[in-house]
């Protein structure tokens, strides 16, 4: 069951990635030009948040039955030290949950009603705040410590 969820999730970043971009790209540019949601911004949303909701879901489960999080909890003073060990047993989960669910609140806050050009300027705020910490907590295939494959 751990390898299949983390199969799963390991894909699932991208989709994520793709989706927080596309938004993001939508709102820059309903905010520059002025431009309305759209109905097609509605099915955006939908995609996105189960897409986020996905990837929430076998994160919460990857923490739960992982050996590293259970090897970082049971020796908790010496790994609080260890880079790769304390990564994955609290840095990552914690800016990554903490990414998706800003990400997810921008979603249901995008569409209620405030005047456009300050929705959007939020919206962007938020977003890219969300999409620097994704950014930041995904263990990159190409960082020195802390590196997982692109794909699995």
């Amino acid at each position: 069951m751990y390898p299949t969820f983390l199969v799963i999730h390991s894909y699932g970043r991208w989709l994520v990635l793709i989706a927080l971009l596309v938004v993001l790209l939508r709102v820059y540019f309903c905010w520059k030009h002025g431009s309305l949601i759209r109905q097609v911004d509605g099915y955006l949303r939908v995609f996105s948040s189960v897409v986020a909701g996905v990837q929430i879901t076998t994160g919460l489960a990857l923490y739960f039955i992982s050996p590293i999080v259970a090897y970082f909890y049971s020796h908790f003073p010496e790994t609080i030290h260890l880079r790769e060990v304390r990564f994955f047993g609290m840095e990552h989960s914690s800016m990554m949950l903490t990414a998706l669910l800003v990400f997810l609140w921008v979603l249901i806050r995008l569409y209620q009603p405030q005047t456009d050009s300050l929705r959007y300027k939020k919206a962007a705020r938020w977003l890219t705040l969300a999409l620097f910490m994704i950014l930041t907590s995904i263990p990159w295939s190409f960082w020195p410590l802390v590196s997982r494959p692109l794909f699995r």
